[in-house]
């Protein structure tokens, strides 16, 4: 997919943390010879992440993006417009975790309403403002970072088992999948704009995870970066997680 006269550019939301998803993703997509702007909400983690990747030759750059700020995500759009001229594809990672054991009927609504505003509503706002640019790519991508602890078909983490995620993160993760499928529908209908939902799974992005099982970050990313790949006749409006079909 990636373009030979011009570097397919890619935005990475949320990659402030070495160890996360995020920036994993943006290693294995730099990886592959995609530009990659790697943000996070601080201006010093964002060019120390990306540095870490320049450094070993990866054609990453950071910038600063805050995705509950719409002047933020405006300034975002202005920077790739004057320096990149294009936008391939979007990965909006950025979300917020509310308690761990959070229960829904006696949750702080306030911190509810931040973890929507990260997860949920950044994710749409990145979406609705970097649109009218994708839709000018000749391969344009939108990949949501969901969980399985937003939909009815993970057995583990689902929405109707009783796991300790947190009500406010499940939510805010099935209103994200649902969110995809509207888009992914709306798109479908007026341009080549790929947008799906994927689970990267239960991954080590915390201290003690891997003895926990959680997965290598490495294998929760690469779900992420194949969604971002996909082939043009590729499915749109889906959950997936490792390329296949989540129910939610």
């Amino acid at each position: 997919m990636t373009e030979k006269t011009s570097p397919t550019v890619a935005i990475v939301t949320g990659a402030s943390r070495a160890e996360g998803i995020g920036f994993e993703v943006c290693r294995q997509l730099a990886e592959r010879g995609i530009r990659v702007i790697l943000t996070a909400r601080s201006p010093e983690a964002s060019q120390s992440r990306a540095r870490e990747l320049s450094a070993s030759g990866l054609d990453v750059v950071g910038h600063p993006l805050d995705v509950t700020k719409a002047d933020s995500i405006r300034g975002l759009l202005e920077y790739v417009t004057n320096n990149f001229g294009r936008l391939d594809i979007l990965i909006n990672n950025a979300a917020g975790i509310g308690p761990f054991g959070e229960m829904a009927a006696a949750t702080d609504l306030n911190i509810a309403r931040g973890v929507l505003e990260a997860t949920l509503f950044g994710a749409w706002q990145m979406a609705e403002v970097f649109l009218p640019l994708l839709r000018e790519s000749p391969h344009p991508r939108i990949v949501n970072v969901s969980s399985g602890a937003g939909s009815h078909g993970d057995p583990a983490f689902g929405l109707t088992t009783n796991n300790s995620m947190g009500t406010s993160y499940a939510v805010s993760k099935a209103a994200l999948n649902a969110l995809t499928v509207k888009l992914a529908l709306e798109e479908r209908k007026n341009s080549r704009v790929l947008i799906n939902a994927v689970c990267p799974g239960f991954t080590a992005t915390f201290e003690g995870g891997a003895a926990m099982g959680a997965r290598p970050v490495s294998e929760g990313a690469a779900g992420i970066v194949w969604a971002a790949l996909l082939d043009d006749n590729g499915p749109t409006g889906g959950l997936f997680r490792d390329g296949k079909p989540l129910a939610w």
